[in-house]
């Protein structure tokens, strides 16, 4: 019976307070407390969301300004991308950095924390750290530049450069395809820059029969090359026997052109040849099996 009396004795006490608390008076005073501390948090929150749009118009107007000062001192396509990327992506660090300032965060503390983020992170990214790294030995090295044609040897793929990012270089193919290599990849493996020389040499074989006139072959051969407009005439020409193949003999000729013209000119050549070779009854073998019926 004393136990159930304290209990109710509590139970009033309880109930007392309670309403005590929900009083008008002191609702007013618990919101009077609370108060500022939420319109200033609110405060914060508009201020930062204004300097996030302001941030990022400001980072526009800033970077516009830098494409406009590297095109005016030059500054090599591939170098003005990598900067650009490289650029915007500290500056939009440092309105993070100001935003977390203006809520409330300390940038001692966020500093801290990104530090030790940082670390786990690079860890877990050691991929784009070496594709970063990579990067930046390009455009160092430059073993090619934005507008180049190159050939990875890994994988085989090849392109033209549209651009060297922080961490990707991206190529455009002749069909217009993107291809998007990591820079670590290029930075760490075998390529041909097609482009690095102004002239190529265009190398082509053909193949005569053996019943053919061979002297009179190379001689339609060299008619052809030096009448050619875009074939470099003060650069050698070469035209040889290059093997003696089983049903036919492989003539090679060579000769060099502007690095522009490669493709047309060697599409062009082997058309003229066919057509030459037709001409003067000289005949380029093909496969073909005989079939003997015996009775």
């Amino acid at each position: 019976m004393q136990t159930y009396m304290m209990q109710a004795t509590d139970i009033e006490e309880a109930m007392r307070a309670l309403a005590e608390a929900a009083s008008p008076g002191k609702l007013q005073q618990l919101i009077n407390q609370l108060l500022p501390g939420v319109l200033g948090f609110l405060l914060n929150v508009v201020i930062a969301l204004v300097l996030l749009l302001v941030g990022r118009k400001l980072i526009k107007m800033i970077l516009k300004f830098l494409n406009r000062s590297f095109e005016r001192a030059g500054t090599d396509l591939s170098l003005r991308g990598f900067l650009n990327s490289l650029i915007k992506v500290a500056l939009y660090a440092v309105l993070i950095m100001i935003i977390a300032d203006q809520v409330g965060i300390p940038t001692t503390s966020f500093l801290a924390v990104l530090g030790s983020a940082g670390l786990a992170i690079g860890m877990a990214l050691q991929g784009s750290l070496a594709n970063f790294a990579g990067g930046v030995l390009i455009l160092f090295l430059k073993p090619f530049r934005v507008g180049d044609y190159i050939v990875e040897d890994s994988k085989g793929n090849e392109g033209t450069v549209e651009a060297i990012d922080l961490f990707y270089t991206h190529l455009v193919t002749v069909d217009n395809r993107r291809i998007v290599i990591p820079n670590g990849t290029l930075a760490n493996t075998s390529l041909t820059n097609v482009s690095a020389k102004s002239i190529r040499r265009l190398d082509l074989k053909v193949g005569i029969s053996y019943s053919a006139d061979l002297k009179k072959a190379k001689e339609l051969l060299k008619q052809i090359l030096d009448g050619r407009e875009k074939v470099l005439k003060n650069q050698d020409i070469t035209i040889y026997v290059d093997s003696l193949g089983d049903s036919s003999v492989n003539i090679g000729f060579r000769s060099w052109v502007n690095a522009a013209d490669y493709w047309t000119e060697k599409w062009a050549i082997l058309e003229q040849v066919k057509l030459t070779f037709d001409e003067n009854g000289i005949e380029i073998p093909f496969n073909q099996l005989d079939v003997h019926v015996t009775k």
